[in-house]
């Protein structure tokens, strides 16, 4: 008796080498490619100071998570009149702004913008170094 072999079937086409491809050019093109928005122009961010003492003096703004706010340790409800009031005298007095670290942003700039418009030089924003 003679046994003859089945006809030898063709191996299915495999997925498998296109999709290492298709990865591949996926990672390269994610580590080649700018995932942020750039400035048409040259922007260099400002300098952060840590771990220095604040210069004495001035006048310190604390703003609370609720955004309740003090100035020099006096609870206040609108703090831009004694503040511009400052300033007016004494232009390059240091003014710090205290604000807890869960404050809302729409508590914080527009103060800094009127003190901007009252003529404040110096503004210094307190914060906290990593870690602490």
């Amino acid at each position: 008796m003679r046994l003859t072999r089945p006809p030898a079937r063709q191996a299915p086409e495999t997925i498998i080498a296109l999709i290492d491809v298709v990865f591949f050019l996926l990672v390269f093109f994610m580590l080649i490619g700018r995932m942020d928005a750039t400035a048409p122009f040259e922007v260099t961010p400002p300098l952060a100071f840590t771990g220095a003492d604040m210069p004495a003096g001035g006048i310190t703004l604390s703003v609370s998570e609720s955004g309740e706010m003090a100035v020099d340790g006096v609870s206040v409800t609108d703090p831009l009149p004694p503040l511009l009031a400052q300033i007016a005298q004494t232009p390059e007095v240091l003014v710090r702004i205290n604000a807890h670290h869960a404050a809302e942003l729409r508590h914080i700039l527009p103060l800094i913008a009127e003190l901007e418009a009252a003529g404040a030089q110096d503004v210094a924003l307190v914060v906290t170094p990593a870690g602490r």
